[in-house]
């Protein structure tokens, strides 16, 4: 349960009508037709939600802290009766919003844990001409189904390298063949490092990050090989799902190699575009693993606007921890030389190694 949720009381729950409003599983709910209506407060969306979903809050983080306070004190029909008087005046904008996001009318809702929020917004575009859905179980259900989805055992490809391999575009590029591809980095918008939330957007939260993977995890084949880029447990702040992360450990992996210049060229290129600022104080950061002497003469060098420098530098730890990494598997991890190979290339020629390299189950 997330902060959000477990930070407030209870809210009341109301019987649905499943005559005008059929309650589905979760299977058949995202598999259902029409746009997804997450009527939770702004809060709860934020913490995590289902992809795609439309925030659409039935009460705001305050009001629902309000009624859920209401029923907890003093009675459910004293917090079903506050309810409807913070909601009554809302219902047409409802309509208005629902309109917008679904054209034809057909519309799919979920609160929490499927009860008055849902109920109350379902019965309120019924009777504006709406078909509508609701979800057993509401996002608990949904959080539950991200649980078993990542627990799915699917063959999966490791695809290591030092930093500055450029493994995030070679997988992209493996993605433009026809591969299956799972971008944790890109899902985290963080590229797993001190320095990996430079030039991104805000990283979601762990929950949310767990969402999205099991999305994309449930619709792969399972049957083909699924490339992954290899990861610690983290990707920045966002967990990597225990489950999926188990499948990680015991993959096949091979490893890309590229000579040194070529990397500082590629990170130079991602990090220039950085705030001066935040770059020294992702240096700083890493001070007690990269050694006080080491770090001053990078900071300086990044000050005086030698990045290649302050970079090399820099690829003395996280080439030091990549190598300890690749030490604590028991198996053999092949490599395969992308030298001056662009990542459709190097896509290519990953592919061809797998013809002579054959994939551990």
């Amino acid at each position: 349960m997330s902060s959000v949720q477990s930070a407030e009381v209870k809210l009341p729950e109301v019987e649905i009508d499943k005559r005008q409003s059929p309650q589905l599983t979760i299977d058949e709910f995202l598999t259902a037709s029409g746009p997804i209506l997450d009527v939770r407060s702004p809060g709860e969306y934020e913490q995590g939600h289902i992809p795609d979903a439309v925030s659409l809050p039935l009460f705001s983080n305050e009001e629902r802290a309000q009624v859920g306070t209401c029923y907890k004190q003093e009675s459910r029909e004293q917090a079903v009766e506050l309810g409807f008087e913070i909601v009554g005046p809302k219902f047409a904008d409802f309509i208005r919003t629902a309109k917008k996001n679904a054209p034809e009318k057909t519309v799919r809702i979920h609160c929490w844990r499927g009860g008055m929020r849902s109920g109350a917004v379902a019965w309120a575009l019924n009777l504006a001409g709406f078909k509508t859905v609701t979800l057993t179980g509401g996002y608990k259900a949904f959080r539950q189904w991200v649980r078993r989805t990542v627990a799915t055992p699917k063959p999966i490809i490791l695809l290591g390298g030092m930093t500055g391999t450029a493994k995030t575009d070679i997988l992209h590029a493996l993605a433009q063949q026809g591969e299956q591809m799972l971008d944790l980095e890109g899902y985290a918008n963080h590229r797993g490092s001190s320095f990996g939330a430079l030039c991104l957007p805000p990283q979601p939260s762990t929950e949310h990050f767990e969402n999205l993977i099991a999305t994309e995890w449930h619709q792969f084949d399972g049957n083909r090989p699924i490339w992954v880029e290899a990861e610690s447990r983290s990707v920045g702040p966002c967990r990597i799902p225990a489950e999926l992360f188990e499948q990680m450990e015991t993959a096949f992996a091979l490893e890309i190699v590229r000579p040194i210049a070529e990397r500082l060229a590629l990170l130079v290129d991602i990090y220039g575009q950085a705030d001066p600022d935040e770059l020294i104080a992702a240096t700083e950061r890493i001070r007690k693993r990269l050694g006080g002497q080491r770090t001053q003469e990078a900071v300086a060098l990044a000050k005086a606007g030698d990045l290649t420098a302050a970079v090399a530098i820099l690829l003395t730890y996280y080439d030091r921890a990549y190598r300890y990494g690749l030490e604590q598997r028991d198996r053999t991890v092949p490599e395969v030389d992308v030298t001056g190979l662009s990542p459709i290339q190097a896509a290519q020629r990953l592919l061809q190694t797998l013809k002579t390299s054959p994939i551990a189950t």
